[in-house]
């Protein structure tokens, strides 16, 4: 998608949408493109993920027998 500056400017919701949707949506002035808006990647993280990766040790605290 190819819009100007002032229609991107009367029409910012629209033109997010359709970025966050996948469109590639460029930003020209005076017909020429000048940037490209693309959506910012979620960061979605979770907890214990990454728990198959460590390794389980015995407890510090547990009394040694020896």
């Amino acid at each position: 998608m190819l819009v100007n500056v002032h229609e991107a400017k009367s029409q910012l919701s629209k033109i997010i949408v359709a970025a966050e949707a996948g469109d590639e949506v460029i930003i020209a002035r005076r017909g020429r493109p000048a940037v490209r808006l693309v959506p910012v990647p979620s960061k979605t993280f979770r907890f214990g993920s990454l728990a198959h990766l460590v390794e389980t040790v015995p407890d510090f605290d547990e009394a040694t027998k020896e």
